[in-house]
């Protein structure tokens, strides 16, 4: 009993739902921020201006009015309405999240992915049963010259998925790590309709659209959300998830029940965020500890 008790002390029913992308933060550096009339006029202007600098002002200085809305659960679906330019200006999901946690600890996934993180997953997946599909992932991620797959940063993405693969949740369905492959990023055809693909998707949490000719080939990343398409800021697959993830954040949204682990494993351990407060499985903890303690 008081070994249950000093286990998990500062546990409360209600914690978990209050870390990770759904928790409310204060930050307390920010630009100028506007609000009253002077709020809605920059509002206006931003649907209007052509200029992508004006934009990118303006969205700095009307960010704590759209964290106000994003977690107000009566107007957070009208956030498109509201700031449009999300889906034609490239680098806005980035600049909100910036906001919210610094530059530094931003630009944690792209500047640490090859040399701690992407080298110890494929030795660590080289460790499970070997199925088809892990051993076409493996052979993407090792760049094998004759695999026609995704390109090594994504198939390495995907690689952490079996590492850490979907538990059966509220739904009670259990489903494997390939079929929750299509919950993080999806394949399209360059040539067929964007608008029927969306329509298909259900859901509202946040998923790559990669369109291209094959999927080592892929012209345009998208993240999609609520069935609204966001132009990734740069065309790499690695630079694509890492608007997915931080999507969450800046329109308060819940990780997909399928890659709660896979989410909870980058929020915790690559972008250290809510480290000693969320709730994690023990895989996510243990593979946590040998991402950031073994040797390659």
């Amino acid at each position: 009993m008081s070994r249950t008790t000093a286990k998990r002390p500062a546990k409360e029913p209600s914690l978990p739902k209050d870390q990770g992308p759904k928790r409310r933060r204060q930050v307390t550096t920010l630009p100028e921020q506007l609000d009253g009339d002077d709020c809605r006029e920059a509002i206006s202007f931003l649907i209007h201006t052509p200029e992508e600098a004006s934009v990118l002002e303006k969205m700095k200085m009307t960010f704590q009015y759209r964290q106000d809305l994003v977690h107000d659960p009566e107007r957070s679906a009208d956030v498109f309405k509201t700031f449009p330019r999300f889906l034609d200006v490239k680098g806005l999901v980035n600049q909100d999240f910036n906001l919210l946690f610094g530059a530094e600890k931003s630009s944690k996934l792209l500047n640490k992915w090859d040399t701690t993180f992407k080298p110890k997953i494929i030795k660590e997946a080289t460790q499970l049963t070997q199925s088809t599909d892990l051993r076409r992932l493996l052979k993407a991620a090792e760049r094998h010259p004759d695999s026609d797959d995704w390109d090594s940063d994504m198939a390495t993405l995907l690689l952490l998925l079996h590492l850490l693969p979907p538990t059966a949740g509220r739904k009670k369905t259990k489903i494997s790590p390939t079929d929750a492959a299509d919950r993080m990023v999806l394949f399209h055809k360059s040539c067929s309709s964007i608008d029927e693909c969306l329509k298909e998707r259900e859901g509202k949490q946040p998923f790559i659209l990669a369109v291209g000719r094959t999927r080592n080939k892929i012209d345009t990343y998208y993240v999609a959300v609520d069935k609204q398409l966001i132009p990734c800021h740069h065309t790499s697959s690695l630079s694509a998830f890492d608007e997915l993830f931080k999507c969450h954040y800046v329109f308060n949204l819940s990780y997909d029940e399928s890659l709660v682990h896979l989410y909870t494993f980058v929020q915790t351990t690559v972008f250290n965020i809510d480290v000693y407060s969320t709730d994690e499985s023990p895989r996510v903890r243990e593979l946590r500890a040998k991402m950031l303690n073994d040797n390659v």
